[in-house]
């Protein structure tokens, strides 16, 4: 499916982004960048990652599994991963004032340092959990209901333009690989997991599959 196979490159630029932006977040807290930058990781995150990538799994993918899946949209995966998205759009509006502008004390630093780690890891996880379990799961119910494939669109200027960014901020930022972070795949990966869903097989699986599971 050509939007899937989109979307998870644009998880792979996300990816990289988001190591780069946590360079950068070291050096602004040191006062060895200034906040230019800042403002580009902001548009890039904000725009490209947000307006472009979120909304479009939302309001096609998303809305596709719920229409034409009849999978729930206020429980499971799509309700944890919609709600995600909400919650690290929080944490990105209350960065983009020290990213655009540099923390102006201590306290700040300290809040910018601790937003830009828990944004990442909760950003990181979150593209785990939608390649290995939300994308390649929602593909196959979507071509179960004969669906192969979903619209797409093109990025606005403000998206364009965030995204332009990229390369420049990957080279002079070289990407942090945060070794705190646990990643992988599979459903107990995600923060999600035991709080808002319950897991692929909990929340999604008919009476079929489990009565196939059962038989293997």
């Amino acid at each position: 499916m050509k939007l899937i196979d989109t979307l998870q490159d644009e998880h792979a630029l996300i990816d990289q982004v988001l190591g780069s932006f946590r360079t950068y977040v070291g050096r602004l807290v040191d006062g060895t960048a200034g906040p230019d930058d800042g403002r580009r990781f902001a548009a890039f995150l904000t725009e490209f990652a947000g307006h472009f990538h979120h909304d479009r799994e939302e309001r096609v993918l998303f809305d596709a599994l719920v229409t034409d899946t009849e999978l729930p949209r206020d429980r499971g995966p799509v309700h944890a991963i919609t709600r995600e998205h909400a919650e690290m759009e929080e944490w990105l509006c209350e960065m983009t004032p020290f990213l655009e502008q540099g923390p102006q004390s201590e306290d700040d630093r300290v809040r910018l340092r601790a937003l830009a780690t828990r944004y990442s890891h909760a950003l990181w996880r979150h593209i785990d959990a939608e390649n290995s379990v939300l994308y390649p799961e929602g593909v196959e119910r979507l071509r179960r209901c004969g669906i192969r494939e979903l619209p797409d669109r093109p990025m606005s200027e403000a998206e364009a333009a965030a995204r332009e960014h990229a390369a420049a901020l990957l080279v002079r930022y070289p990407p942090l690989e945060d070794d705190t972070l646990t990643r992988g795949d599979g459903c107990f990966m995600c923060r999600a997991y035991g709080e808002t869903c319950d897991g692929l097989e909990a929340e999604w699986w008919t009476d079929l599959e489990w009565d196939e599971f059962y038989l293997r």
